[in-house]
């Protein structure tokens, strides 16, 4: 399957002609017609002859020059509807592109369809969705993960080369643990949120999703940079990411932050975490074990200060100017819009948000003091395997409890990626993830490429014999 090649050996494939682009868009479509609909991971599939003809006019300028791709349905694209998975922009079409999206289509990259979420980000499963939840490949009866779940889905069952996805409290890690792909949570800043739909503004972030870290930091170079349109988007200049993955490990240490690891944790989640950590020990890198004593705090701030912008965001859909009306919000987006009103109320603003962010400022400090005594930290990703459908959802508080280990990260800016790691002895997916200083995503992708060196979790698709097998990884 053309699809299970890397980013770098599609480009080698397509310029020396061993395939065509309008091969590999056809490899995609097919693969949606065997197995979107046991998935549900896509709201809009753009027509196959639409993508056709793009294909076949693409010029090879870059890497992703003809590779076909996947956009989580919160980006605005001209002429194409968004909808945040929600009935409230059913039939919104938006007048201008994200940047990010507008960047793909310069580097030649093709477009073939949007991608089912929780709506507006609130979710970890992506059940949270006017559209039908997103199933996982790997057990349809379990959920992909959220918010990004649809993207992962896709690239998971090999429906796309790549897929960009957002992150405000783990919605690109989460299910790209659960969905087997890698996922990379960047710096804020580090990509241009313009043309995003906005969950909560001082967390939200744009990120690549993928097979591999190398394909990853790939991605990252095209959409990554400053942009006008977007006031927090950073100067700092962009790496070549993709030519700094072969640096050894054995000048690093990776730190393991004991909090990270307490009851609650599935055992056998925390084993292949753990043995992420033996793995690079055997490569060079050097293991310290540290604590982050705020760690406990981090879900409350998270919970308090991103209700409290989403509130504040989805105030502008109130049906009049573009839209239908708030009647068509979920009950789960109606709980956190509720939730940040009161946060934000006269009487309590000082009692809940103010002090959020004053634990904000000292979460930011835990994190420095951590990193200064390590590279980067290995955590896990969720604290158990992927649930049932209808689980999460029947349980608002399990809801939030899904993102215990990844909504630290993003009151405090500094990036994470998520990889493979194992499975489970039932076959379902495990991932782990790093976190680093502000930008220093070269550094966690180089890390996740020599990880991935080492072994072969992030090679293994649930796609056999071109159905769906269920519970067994194709080895």
């Amino acid at each position: 399957m053309l699809l299970d090649k890397s980013i770098l050996e599609l480009a080698a494939g397509l310029r020396q002609d061993e395939f065509t682009s309008v091969d590999l868009v056809n490899e995609c479509y097919d693969n949606i017609a065997k197995y979107n609909d046991k998935i549900n991971a896509f709201i809009t599939i753009l027509p196959r002859e639409t993508a056709i003809k793009h294909a076949q006019s693409v010029k090879l300028t870059s890497p992703l020059s003809g590779l076909p791709f996947v956009i989580k349905d919160c980006f605005n694209t001209s002429g194409i509807t968004t909808t945040a998975a929600s009935h409230v922009l059913k039939n919104y079409i938006a007048p201008y592109d994200a940047t990010v999206y507008k960047k793909l289509l310069t580097a030649g990259a093709i477009l073939i369809g949007k991608m089912n979420m929780d709506a507006w980000g609130h979710g970890g499963s992506s059940e949270n969705t006017d559209f039908g939840p997103v199933k996982n490949p790997w057990d349809t009866t379990r959920v992909a993960g959220g918010s990004s779940g649809g993207p992962a889905a896709a690239i998971s069952a090999r429906m796309a080369v790549f897929a960009i996805g957002e992150d405000t409290g783990g919605s690109i890690r989460n299910p790209a643990a659960w969905c087997n792909i890698t996922g990379l949570k960047v710096t804020y800043g580090r990509v241009s949120r313009y043309g995003s739909i906005a969950y909560a503004s001082s967390f939200d972030t744009v990120g690549p999703m993928a097979k591999t870290a190398q394909d990853c930091a790939i991605v990252l170079e095209t959409i990554a940079g400053v942009d006008p349109y977007d006031a927090t988007s950073s100067p700092i200049s962009v790496p070549s990411y993709s030519t700094l993955l072969n640096k050894k490990v054995s000048d690093l240490t990776i730190g393991i932050p004991d909090e990270f690891f307490q009851a609650g944790l599935d055992p056998e989640v925390k084993t292949a975490v753990l043995k992420v950590a033996e793995d690079l020990k055997n490569a060079g890198a050097k293991i310290k074990n540290l604590s982050m004593p705020l760690f406990d705090y981090g879900l409350a701030i998270y919970y308090l200060i991103g209700p409290s912008e989403t509130s504040s965001n989805l105030a502008r859909y109130d049906g009049i100017r573009y839209g239908q009306g708030r009647e068509f919000f979920t009950d789960e987006t109606t709980r956190r819009i509720l939730i940040g009103t009161y946060a934000l109320s006269a009487g309590y603003y000082d009692a809940y948000y103010k002090k959020a962010q004053q634990v904000r400022t000292l979460f930011i400090e835990e994190y420095k003091k951590a990193l200064t005594k390590c590279s980067v930290l290995l955590q896990p990703i969720t604290p158990t395997q992927p649930p049932k459908i209808g689980e999460l959802m029947s349980d608002p508080l399990q809801n939030f409890l899904a993102d215990i280990y990844t909504t630290s990260q993003n009151p405090i800016g500094v990036p994470s990626l998520a990889f493979p790691c194992g499975f489970t002895k039932t076959g379902l997916p495990i991932g782990a993830q790093l976190v680093g200083p502000m930008f220093s995503e070269d550094l966690l992708l180089n890390i996740g490429y020599q990880y991935q060196q080492l072994t072969d979790n992030h090679l293994k698709s649930p796609l056999s014999k071109g159905d769906l097998e269920g519970l067994k990884p194709k080895l």
